[in-house]
């Protein structure tokens, strides 16, 4: 069973000594490769916590190594899951996980290395694959760094080859995420080189998606699953395509092997307190003897009023996302999300990106200096009366039968976080999942209602 969690970001605060520029700690991210701390080879530039001797670890003249980790400990507890038709539709469980890493750089060579320890407890019928993996290797990779890259230069051409086994999180992965929510965070097989050049960065790799296994050091890469394209940014603009061969796809009820290709372009900024961020994808190749053919597009639109208390900032979110039109026909109309980020709608999220039309409003207020807060609508509709609905991996949660109404139901979801200190973050969740005609006509139609409760630890 795919679970949700609610996850913030944790970021150092800003310390400065006496005659110099305040110093600004790089954000930390889900992937953890991408921070930067070699501005703290000098003791001089370090801002004086208590984890800066863990971030710049000098080994000669021209190597260094990083130490992070992560302690996640997360509590879900669900009434009604999957509208009361789930195998346990009453469900609490603790998730805990550990990641430590150690980034080695040495002159144009880096070696990375983030093992895993992920448990759970109690979760009900039994965990699944996301839920725990117990010991093994989340990531782990080599880079090789040619012309300006990782040099900071933004006019420069660099190339940085890398192989190894990695997360990869594309634009606001829509189709390639890190799964980063749930327990077990997705990493992939392969290889990737990215370039960059006055400002734009083009990403082209080859790889396979790791499947955990039951028991320590067991993941292993997919045999049947296999991703590839090329990922291109600049000034606000993504332009990319995807390629994707899945030999044990299933759709409607039909297993065969699938071979799909996405295209897509992304428009994203900001500019005097207004925030946006649209994206168009196109799918087509084929699955067993039908034509893929299958489109989304996702709007989002939002404004910070940084002159009114607690400097809310409030976003709409208005997403339309394909279904098959026929069922039984030559041509398939389903779109795969592929390998989509774990927490798509919301922290609660039973369905996902495969036939549907979504409305989101949202809006998130500063309580104080280190507690934030956010209050969300969302509203559901089948795109096509012939398909069902499908949950975030693409598994098809409820077929259409006779069903129809096209409402699938509306959800309310509140959320609070207290950044306690700069390491470590507290935050809870409550949403409530009202049923809708379309799932009252095809079965349980019970309203969920999840708590999420999260102690992140990190640095």
């Amino acid at each position: 069973m795919r679970k949700l969690a609610l996850v913030g970001l944790v970021v150092a605060s800003p310390a400065f000594a006496q005659d110099r520029e305040p110093w600004q700690p790089p954000t930390l991210t889900t992937t953890r490769y991408d921070e930067d701390w070699s501005t703290m080879a000098d003791p001089a530039d370090r801002p004086g916590r208590w984890s800066d001797d863990l971030k710049y670890i000098p080994i000669t003249d021209d190597a260094y190594a990083t130490v992070a980790a992560e302690i996640r400990i997360r509590n879900e507890s669900y009434r009604n899951n999957l509208w009361g038709g789930a195998a346990a539709p009453d469900d609490g469980y603790q998730w805990v996980r550990f990641v430590p890493s150690v980034d080695l750089h040495a002159g144009r060579v880096r070696a990375f290395v983030q093992p895993i320890a992920a448990y759970a407890i109690g979760v009900a019928p039994s965990a699944s694959p996301i839920d725990q993996t117990r010991v093994d290797m989340l990531q782990a990779f080599a880079d090789l760094r040619l012309g300006d890259a990782g040099t900071g230069s933004p006019d420069g051409f660099g190339v940085t080859l890398r192989a190894g086994r990695q997360m990869i999180s594309l634009g606001t992965e829509r189709l390639v995420g890190t799964r980063y929510g749930p327990n077990v965070p997705l990493a992939f097989d392969g290889v990737r080189a990215l370039a960059s050049l006055n400002g734009a960065t083009l990403s082209l790799f080859a790889v396979r998606p790791v499947q955990p296994g039951p028991s320590s050091f067991d993941d292993r890469r997919s045999r049947t699953k296999t991703l590839w394209g090329a990922y291109l940014t600049r000034h606000g603009l993504d332009l990319y395509y995807l390629g994707y061969h899945n030999t044990q796809a299933r759709f409607g009820g039909v297993a065969g092997d699938e071979m799909r290709h996405s295209v897509g372009a992304r428009w994203f900024g900001s500019r005097e307190g207004w925030h946006w961020n649209s994206e168009g994808i196109y799918q087509f190749g084929r699955f067993t003897n039908q034509t893929i053919s299958a489109w989304s597009v996702g709007t989002e639109l939002g404004h910070a009023f940084q002159d009114l208390p607690g400097a809310p900032d409030t976003t709409l979110r208005f997403n339309v996302v394909s279904g098959d039109r026929h069922r039984g026909d030559t041509q398939l109309n389903t779109f795969n999300a592929l390998f989509p980020k774990g927490k798509y709608f919301g922290e609660l999220s039973p369905v996902g990106p495969s036939n549907i039309v979504s409305l989101n409003p949202r809006v998130a207020v500063s309580v104080t200096k280190t507690v934030s807060a956010s209050l969300a609508g969302m509203a559901y509709w089948r795109f096509s009366r012939a398909d069902g609905i499908y949950d975030i991996p693409g598994n098809l949660i409820r077929a259409p039968g006779t069903a129809t109404s096209r409402f699938i139901g509306r959800e309310v979801e509140a959320t609070l976080a207290w950044q306690a200190t700069p390491d470590l973050e507290l935050s809870t969740s409550v949403s409530l999942f009202g049923p809708g005609g379309f799932i009252r006509q095809t079965g349980p139609a019970r309203t969920i209602a999840m708590l999420g409760l999260e102690a992140n630890f990190r640095f």
